[in-house]
């Protein structure tokens, strides 16, 4: 029988183990990013923005120039890089706590002045690099390292809907959300992704695009039960979807 090579490793991924813990949805992430630089041919002309977090090593797992900024300021050194250098294609890769808690007063300027740049935002609902507190995005009732009775309403308010935020500002071009659980939901994932770079390739504006992720290690579960979690409990919380799209293309307010 004759072998046949069905999947292989985007060519500007490195070729070397990752860090991320068995079953964390980043690996999946990086993928999908890795794939749209190749595809769209944007690789020789791209620059990363990572910030603080479990993706803070982006650089070792996707061959292009990188730029770590400290925490939660990914939005607004990627606008320094973009101002500098517009040629460039540039996106920040940012997870919930970075983004939605530290970061939120970049995020929200970024986007509401509408930068040319994309921003890729990883939500698994808590902090997964520090030790696993409660993140803008925890769930009601997710217990975590900082909450062990489970987050409560009435104390530390609901879940930030970050895509639906995100698509009330007026510098947005496009805000979506994605899952990353099944095979349907990636797919729809990787269209979400070249849709936002497209709209930076034509230098429409900003394009937020938000992943659905596990943190199994920090949620106390095995992969299967982090992977079954996005769609039980967080979709309903995090509805799947466009939020805005101002291309004219429709899907969007």
């Amino acid at each position: 029988m004759k072998d046949e090579l069905v999947f292989e490793r985007p060519s500007v991924m490195t070729d070397r183990g990752m860090h991320y813990c068995p079953g964390c949805h980043h690996g999946v992430a990086h993928r999908l990013v890795a794939e749209c630089l190749v595809e769209m041919g944007l690789v020789e002309k791209t620059i990363a923005v990572s910030a603080i977090g479990c993706s803070v090593f982006l650089y070792n797992y996707i061959s292009v120039d990188t730029v770590e900024a400290p925490h939660g300021r990914a939005p607004a050194v990627a606008t320094g890089v973009k101002r500098a250098r517009p040629d460039a294609f540039v996106f920040t890769y940012q997870g919930d706590g970075d983004l939605a808690s530290i970061g939120l007063a970049e995020i929200m300027h970024c986007a509401n002045r509408g930068e040319r740049l994309t921003v890729v935002f990883v939500n698994n609902t808590v902090y997964g690099m520090t030790g696993g507190q409660m993140a803008p995005t925890t769930l009601i009732g997710q217990k975590t390292t900082t909450c062990p009775g489970g987050r409560c309403q009435d104390r530390e308010g609901g879940p930030m809907n970050m895509a639906e935020i995100i698509a009330g500002l007026g510098g947005t071009v496009y805000s979506t959300r994605v899952a990353l659980d099944s095979v349907k939901h990636i797919v729809q994932a990787k269209k979400a992704l070249k849709k936002a770079f497209t709209i930076q390739e034509e230098s429409l504006g900003f394009s937020f695009v938000e992943l659905l992720a596990t943190c199994p290690t920090n949620w106390r579960m095995t992969p299967l039960q982090a992977n079954e979690r996005i769609a039980k409990e967080m979709i309903p919380v995090f509805p799947l979807g466009v939020f805005r799209d101002a291309t004219g293309e429709g899907g969007g307010k």
